[in-house]
């Protein structure tokens, strides 16, 4: 079930914070690794029991439904859903039934929660529909339930709220591990015994292997892929890039060198998603060049032996456009840095008056404002900021005369 996007997530928490961490210990953060995989699949098999525990609320209802009918003489409710075909298969399925007797019936602590929840279920149509069906069909019961995990399940922010309360570990594995439910269901037929296998933990020992590897080269060769992002980074500004970046590109780095059978393509694409979700609004377009600019690097150098993918060919109303910008830019950087007139100038003067806050920035793991020592990356005060005391400030840097043709870094 853990696949790689999800060792992704983990590997980027699990570096930021052994990172930030100032007691560095390789052998417990990748015990702590293995163990945040494990809890998600902890995770996995407790949604799963959310069907089972919903319908158990279902069946109390049930019974007090047929003693309201009884002693009114009226019509007997529905045991349509009580009987779905899905779920008791999932009920009496032998791995999640080990797993609900070795966590103590976890949802019996939350069933306030189960019960409100299925209230829900039953105002919705889906529900309605399907009580009203006359068909008795194995597919409807299991697409049923399909519909009702998508629906109250998937996208349920009260129920995050009590996982995250069960485990801290599971803040951000859910969307991933809603996907492997769903995938679960859908596996089922209704020839599925008792015995039919849940997904497992790990597809195989590869996938566990990988987590490992690409933790243990980003933390012991994080010195070496810093100096890789600085030399393949020329023209890059880093002094606005915020450190959960910069841990996200060294796992990158990471994986482009460590496994050479995930094309370039993917994993640049798959830590520009992490940078989306994790980082600054603007990350994901910084990460996204700057790893295409340290994958070309690393090929040219010989130092990565993969097929580079092209780079997308720019229209050529769009090239004209960009070259008068090169020009404007290049103008503004020479001459603005004096008078303030144009873009490039007044860009200037705001990083020659104390500049950016290097870590500046909101990350899901912290406030991105403080990296480790080991850093090569140096803080400068940001306008009007006085530097605390003991801080060292970076003096400002020399006027620097781009390239005719070549674009400055606020501009690319």
């Amino acid at each position: 079930m853990i696949n790689r996007k999800l060792i992704r997530i983990k590997a980027v928490q699990l570096t930021y914070a052994y990172f930030q961490n100032g007691n560095h210990n390789i052998d417990n953060a990748e015990k702590e690794l293995i163990f945040s995989l494990s809890k998600a699949y902890h995770l996995y098999n407790y949604l799963l029991l959310v069907i089972v525990s919903l319908t158990k609320i279902a069946r109390k209802q049930y019974e007090v439904d047929c003693a309201r009918a009884a002693r009114e003489g009226s019509g007997l409710p529905s045991s349509k859903f009580v009987n779905n075909k899905f779920e008791l298969q999932l009920e009496n399925n032998d791995m999640l039934r080990e797993f609900n007797e070795e966590q103590k019936r976890i949802w019996d602590d939350n069933i306030e929660f189960v019960r409100k929840l299925f209230l829900q279920i039953e105002q919705c149509e889906a529900y309605k529909e399907y009580l009203a069906s006359n068909e008795d069909d194995y597919e409807a019961d299991r697409e049923l339930w399909r519909k009702l995990y998508r629906q109250f399940i998937q996208d349920n922010d009260d129920l995050s709220a009590v996982l995250e309360e069960i485990s801290l570990y599971w803040n951000d594995d859910k969307d991933v591990v809603d996907t492997f439910v769903l995938k679960t269901i859908k596996r089922f037929t209704e020839k599925s015994s008792a015995k039919e296998p849940l997904l497992p933990e790990y597809k195989d020992e590869e996938a566990r292997e990988f987590a490992r590897k690409l933790f243990r080269a980003c933390v012991l060769n994080a010195d070496q892929y810093q100096r890789y992002m600085s030399e393949a980074s020329r023209n890059w500004d880093f002094s606005r890039l915020a450190y959960m970046d910069v841990v996200i590109m060294q796992i990158a780095i990471a994986e482009m060198l460590s496994f050479p059978n995930i094309p370039l393509q993917v994993t640049i694409n798959e830590y520009v998603d992490l940078a989306k979700a994790y980082s600054t609004p603007r990350s994901g377009g910084y990460v996204n060049g700057m790893l295409d600019a340290i994958a070309r690097f690393l090929v040219n150098d010989g130092k990565l032996l993969k097929p580079l993918p092209p780079r997308p060919e720019r229209p050529q109303q769009e090239e004209t456009s960009r070259q008068n910008n090169r020009s404007f830019g290049s103008r503004g950087y020479n001459n603005g840095y004096n008078n303030g007139r144009n873009n490039g100038g007044q860009r200037r003067n705001f990083n020659r008056q104390g500049g950016y806050n290097q870590y500046e920035g909101y990350n899901r793991y912290g406030d991105g404002g403080q990296a480790p020592a080991s850093t090569r990356f140096v803080h400068r005060p940001r306008i009007n900021e006085t530097p605390a005391a003991g801080t060292a400030t970076q003096p400002a840097q020399p006027d620097v005369q781009p390239t005719d043709g070549q674009p400055t870094p606020n501009e690319q």
